[in-house]
């Protein structure tokens, strides 16, 4: 069985945010970049089913600039056999990602698709369920546990309610959530290996696909600084602050 597993570059989540004077964008001078969280725990589900002798081969895809190689690398490090880049220097939307991806899909015809649920930059939660639309595929989102047998996959989702557990005929996408499982280190020997492995690159234009943008980003601001706490001498006091101060009763 073939898996794909989508990543991405972002910030890395132990780092402070700063937005740009200007307020344009966020400021990535200078900055740790990592691999998505999200994303790492897709990368390590494969890996795990790989170890259990579900899946023969890991292809890893990213869409981004030439440093996203980086990333790649990672996940190769961390157990993928090869990767895939899809070059670009825009920031493409999620639909674009999804058509590109779709692309890569019809070419390697994997078994199964793992994705991150959402990348922790933009939040979107969109591509793998665009994905799942544009190639017509099942899917199994918020994944905490997922189960291969034979020609299906069984993913245990997390709901508002609970627990739902869906039985997807393959090739089927999957999206990961936090509890699915615990990513590992890459070793030390892993990461020279990494370096020796394959590692395709490619463009929008290779896949025939024209990145569009469909949003104009107009201001970029920080949140509002979280002010200090106060202690009230009696509820009639607590209630009169909520509606009268803080507006909210």
């Amino acid at each position: 069985m073939k898996v794909l597993v989508t990543v991405k570059r972002v910030i890395d989540y132990n780092v402070k945010v700063r937005v740009k004077s200007d307020n344009t964008d966020v400021d990535l001078a200078n900055v740790k970049m990592a691999l998505n969280p999200f994303c790492e725990i897709a990368v390590e589900e494969a890996v795990r089913l790989k170890e259990k002798g579900n899946a023969t081969e890991i292809v890893v895809v990213s869409i981004g600039p030439k440093v996203c190689q980086e990333q790649i690398r990672t996940s190769l490090a961390l157990g993928a056999d090869r990767g895939v880049l899809i070059e670009t220097d825009a920031a493409p939307e999620s639909l674009s990602v999804a058509k590109l991806l779709a692309k890569v899909v019809e070419e390697e015809k994997p078994d199964l698709i793992i994705m991150g649920k959402q990348a922790i930059d933009t939040d979107n939660n969109q591509t793998g369920q665009m994905l799942a639309a544009l190639l017509d595929m099942p899917q199994g989102t918020f994944a905490s546990e997922v189960k291969v047998e034979d020609n299906s996959v069984s993913v245990t989702r997390e709901v508002d309610g609970g627990l739902q557990t869906v039985a997807l005929n393959l090739p089927a996408i999957v999206t990961t959530d936090l509890r699915l499982n615990e990513p590992r280190y890459a070793s030390l020997p892993n990461i020279m290996k990494a370096k020796r492995k394959p590692l395709a690159v490619k463009t929008p234009a290779d896949l025939g696909v024209e990145v569009k943008e469909h949003t104009k980003v107009l201001k970029v601001v920080p949140p509002a600084e979280r002010q200090a706490g106060i202690k009230v001498a009696s509820v009639d006091e607590l209630v009169d602050k909520l509606k009268n101060e803080a507006k909210v009763v």
